[in-house]
């Protein structure tokens, strides 16, 4: 196909009339906007495109920043293109003075974004990156000569000498950037010659050396494949001469595309993850404790057993065998053609490869392992294919340590108590390699349920190895360690495992960064965190400020402001009671007694210390928020207790609180509905259940043993319906809107979903649901991806029995619909936005198939 690879935008009219601009650099950025102004649709019947605001501040702010090389003095320029091409077209009769005029004010107010953006790292391309460093070595990038000597020598320059990408911004970042917008101006061309062919212009064709009939020369690549061709000439002008044929040629390394990093697969995966976790990639997860040095990612990585094998590979890959030679080749230490092998693009990392380089080496080499675990058949198909999942809650507890048997105990559907299961695996000095399952009194501490003897210790012997088989291949990358029974990242692997979620675009802070956040961002994102991530990050962020009164005062402004009620007041005060309050100033304290949510906790922090305080300004709303987290405390007592043994903790405490409040239990339970509507409901349901005194028998870890319950007595069921309303007004705005029976949910253990009964999992550490009295679902289980996609990691799985009715659950579902693997609910997210849960229902096996519960149901459980 021959092609003139010249859209035809008017340049030569335009610069003839508008001479300020004949210099090279003024002559490239006249060329970039006005062709972008045709592809972007403007209208060329006078031989020059007519702009119009929209266009105007598309081309500013999006074009112009990614595909053209601007210079700090070359910042003015393109809106002066755009300022005389109006005034070129208001010439020729096409613009009338209120529309001139309403067009200048356009430029005049894009210009100030326009010149942030091209500043903005967020916006590099390598194209650009590599155009800046020529022009600012006074390389000649008009001449594609100069530009391969110049790629060429930067290509022999030590990798420590080169020019470092600008702080914060990742490699993976440049290639996502640079492959986004290759395909963006393709595409956008195609659309312009087809809008060039359904409406001819009187000034002739656009791409005139195209002829029609190229259309019909392989539809499928020929004319696509020909814009690809077009916007990469076209690049090449707006930033330096030949760098298109460079890179997809001898200096491809220079410019790693997404084929070239492994990580970027599992990058996508833990993205999968965090939106199961949070529903949000811009809601950030913990940091963790501890990251390695920049001078020692190179020793870390060559200590682990499987990098260093792949170090020999680089060096003599007749010196290693076929398995290893293929994750060499894989990571990019190697490359093979045919039967030649010889050293890959990154085999010279090894040696002077910078921190940054040496840690996506890591990512690679990780991911690179993990896809290789799902091809082994002596690892459990379940664990190996979970791995992402295994990584990101590694990550997302704050890098500490967890334990095998609790990790497989939740695999197999045991009911872990909510309190342990973020809490730290005690990490010995020294074990033997062969994995042993903890003792059973070791199990009833790791997991929260008292009374495990051998025959659980022996049930979860065969998981608990299968588990840990997959975590020991993982430990030869160097990323993650066990000994015996706890697991978890190493520096390297949390430096590893924060590069892919930063590459995934999730919000993955350090240490500093979170320290030098305000008040109110850190309490937005700590009151999400697991308990001992949250309590660092805080006391990170008040020794950073010397532990000043001062401090105090400003962390504690934003946990006041949390209106009482609402989703995120049950975290807030959970943050605040993990707040180490001994060292507040009392007066801060004090200051806070008349806080609606957070009086009666800051009443309790200053008798604990012995300060003096008047309760008399304790509001009631505030005491009653404390009672409700002392009962819903209380409910898990009674979750791991020994039924007929011990009266039951939560109807104690709440007859006793009862019998002083004012105006008796009922009055109780209409101010616990007002602090926490959503606790309350899942509080005196609970209590419902333990008046009705219907459970018997010994209490089981698995889910789904228990009995199906009794009916519940008519007095709590008739409170727990009055609370229901509660929160349903509570949720749409003091609008009432009728909630599900909740006898439905009440009398069974198993829940209705669509045309069949599920029983429901484990409680997760789902953190988004903490605020309606400790999420439910796995802990890979939730939200759906923006726009309605769903990953497949977000599934958890559900035992599921056909027969059941068909009805909602705690009138929070919305919407049934049908869904691959189950029933598709809508359920009420936090703000108003519904997302999405995937819900599997009538399959069982060894593990059954499906993901999450919605919030509806968690304050019915």
């Amino acid at each position: 196909m021959t092609t003139s690879l010249t859209p035809d935008v008017g340049l030569a009219l335009f610069l003839q009339e508008a001479t300020a601009f004949g210099s090279p650099s003024s002559a490239r950025i006249a060329d970039a906007v006005l062709t972008l102004l045709v592809l972007r649709g403007a209208d060329r019947r006078t031989g020059l495109p007519e702009p119009t605001p929209e266009l105007v501040r598309q081309v500013l702010h999006q074009d112009v920043p990614v595909l053209v090389c601007v210079t700090e003095s070359e910042l003015p320029v393109a809106p002066a293109v755009l300022r005389a091409l109006a005034d070129l077209v208001r010439a020729r009769g096409r613009l009338n003075t209120k529309r001139q005029a309403r067009l200048l004010a356009a430029i005049d107010e894009a210009e100030p974004e326009f010149r942030l953006a091209v500043a903005d790292p967020a916006n590099l391309t390598w194209s650009r990156w590599y155009a800046s460093l020529m022009r600012a070595d006074g390389t000649p990038v008009e001449d594609p000569e100069a530009v391969l000597r110049r790629l060429d020598a930067h290509d022999r320059s030590p990798r420590a000498d080169r020019p470092a990408l600008p702080a914060g911004v990742e490699r993976a970042d440049v290639t996502g950037r640079t492959v986004f917008t290759q395909i963006l101006l393709a595409e956008t061309l195609l659309r312009a010659f087809a809008r060039d062919i359904e409406h001819p212009s009187p000034a002739g064709p656009l791409l005139p050396g195209l002829p029609l009939e190229a259309v019909d020369v392989d539809p499928e690549e020929g004319l696509p494949g020909e814009m690809r061709r077009i916007a990469g000439t076209l690049m090449d002008r707006w930033t330096a001469a030949g760098l298109s044929e460079a890179f997809s040629g001898p200096y491809a390394h220079l410019a790693p595309g997404p084929e070239d990093s492994p990580h970027l697969v599992l990058a996508d995966a833990l993205l999968d993850q965090h939106l199961s976790y949070y529903g949000d990639s811009g809601l950030p997860v913990p940091p963790p404790p501890e990251l390695p040095a920049p001078q020692d990612v190179r020793g870390l990585l060559l200590e682990a057993p499987l990098p260093a094998l792949l170090s020999v590979a680089a060096d003599g890959p007749d010196l290693v065998d076929e398995e290893v030679r293929h994750l060499a080749v894989a990571c990019g230490l190697l490359q093979q053609d045919g039967i030649l092998t010889t050293p890959g693009p990154s085999a010279g990392i090894w040696a002077d490869g910078t921190p940054q380089e040496l840690t996506e080496l890591a990512a690679d080499i990780l991911a690179t392992a993990v896809g290789r675990l799902t091809e082994d058949p002596a690892l459990d198909r379940e664990y190996a294919d979970d791995v992402a999942h295994l990584l990101y809650a590694l990550y997302e507890r704050g890098c500490t340590a967890d334990s095998v048997a609790r990790k497989a105990a939740e695999y197999s559907d045991w009911l872990i108590d909510q309190a342990v299961e973020s809490r730290p695996a005690p990490v010995p000095g020294g074990a033997p390699a062969e994995y042993t399952t903890p003792a059973p009194h070791e199990l009833s501490d790791l997991l929260g349920i008292p009374g495990l003897d051998e025959e659980d210790r022996t049930e979860l012997d065969a998981p608990a190895l299968a588990l840990a088989a997959v975590v020991d291949r993982l430990s030869a990358t160097g990323t993650v360690f066990r000994t015996g029974d706890a697991f978890g990242l190493s520096p390297l692997g949390a430096a590893a495992v924060r590069h892919m979620l930063k590459a995934g675009a999730v919000a993955a802070p350090d240490r500093d960064t979170v320290s030098g956040w305000d008040a109110a961002t850190l309490v937005e994102a700590a009151r999400l965190w697991p308990q001992d991530a949250a309590t660092r990050a805080v006391t990170d962020w008040l020794s950073a400020r010397e532990n000043s009164a001062g401090a105090w005062d400003e962390l504690l402004g934003p946990l006041a402001a949390t209106k009482p009620g609402t989703d995120e007041s049950g975290s807030t005060r959970a943050l605040f009671s993990w707040m180490d309050t001994a060292t507040a100033p009392p007066e801060a304290l004090r200051r806070l007694l008349a806080d609606r949510a957070l009086g009666a906790y800051a009443l309790q922090a200053l008798r604990a210390r012995g300060g003096e305080a008047d309760e008399r300004q304790v509001p009631q709303s505030a005491r009653a928020a404390l009672v409700l987290d002392d009962l819903y405390a209380c409910q898990g007592v009674d979750a791991r207790a020994e039924p007929g043994l011990a009266p039951s903790s939560l109807v104690t405490a709440f007859d006793e609180v009862g019998a002083t409040w004012p105006g008796g239990p009922q009055a109780l339970i209409a101010a616990l509905a007002d602090a926490d509507a959503n606790r309350a409901h899942r509080v005196l349901a609970h209590l419902g259940e333990r008046r009705s005194g219907h459970r018997g028998g010994r209490p089981s870890h698995r889910r789904g043993e228990r009995p199906l319950e009794a009916a519940v007595e008519e007095d709590p069921q008739t409170l727990i319906g009055r609370v229901d309303r509660r929160r349903c007004r509570q949720e749409s705005g003091d609008r009432y809107i009728p909630a599900a029976p909740a006898p439905a949910v009440l009398r069974h253990e198993w829940l209705p979903v669509g045309a069949a009964w599920i029983r429901p999992r484990r409680r997760c550490s789902c953190r988004p649901w903490r605020h309606c009295g400790g999420p439910v679902g796995g802990a890979r289980g939730g939200l759906a991806r923006p726009g309605g996609q769903q990953s497949g990691a977000d599934q958890r799985q559900y035992e599921g029995r056909g027969g059941g009715p068909s009805s909602g659950a705690g009138g929070d579902t919305r919407g049934a619909k049908s869904g691959h693997g189950g029933t598709l609910l809508r359920s009420a997210a936090p703000g108003g936005t519904t997302k999405s849960r995937r819900y599997g229902v009538g399959v069982r096996g060894r593990r059954p198939v499906a993901r999450g519960i919605s919030h509806a149901v968690a304050c019915y459980r």
